[in-house]
């Protein structure tokens, strides 16, 4: 694949990408490393609560959706990486068999003008299961280099 620098990349551009489906067993492993609550570990504890069941971490939800961007959308030759996200939101709990995919859309996109060999690209990001439902959503802004030092 060739490299895709800030100028390759356009408002409106979509793409719906990924596909991974997460295990009981891969769900409890990361929380007893990462997110240690009842819900998330504990087979009984997680009946009795308002979810019924075992479920996803959020933030295994989103560490997963990183590496289907990597895999399949963040050019690891002209990423800058990310100050941050925005609107982090976890609309629906993941559960064991679900299957997640990325829809995403380029909402915005600046050159800096301090550093004109790279710019931001901001995008709204969705994470839908096999029911299309979205289980997560965030405003993405990641940093990329430009091809040129020349403004657009």
């Amino acid at each position: 694949m060739a490299t895709r620098y800030f100028e390759d990349v356009k408002i409106g551009d979509t793409a719906e990408f990924g596909s991974k489906t997460l295990s009981r067993e891969e769900i409890i492993a990361f929380a007893k490393k990462y997110d240690p609550q009842p819900f998330h570990i504990d087979e009984e504890a997680a009946k009795s609560s308002i979810y019924g069941d075992i479920i996803a971490s959020g933030w295994h939800t989103a560490a997963v959706t990183m590496r289907m961007m990597v895999d399949n959308m963040i050019d690891t030759k002209a990423s800058l990486g990310s100050p941050g996200v925005d609107n982090l939101r976890w609309h629906k709990p993941v559960r064991p068999g679900d299957t997640l995919r990325v829809r995403t859309e380029v909402i915005d996109k600046k050159r800096s003008r301090s550093r004109p060999n790279m710019g931001t690209i901001f995008g709204k990001l969705e994470v839908i299961n096999q029911q299309d439902e979205v289980v997560m959503s965030f405003n993405s802004i990641g940093m990329t280099l430009a091809r040129t030092n020349k403004p657009e």
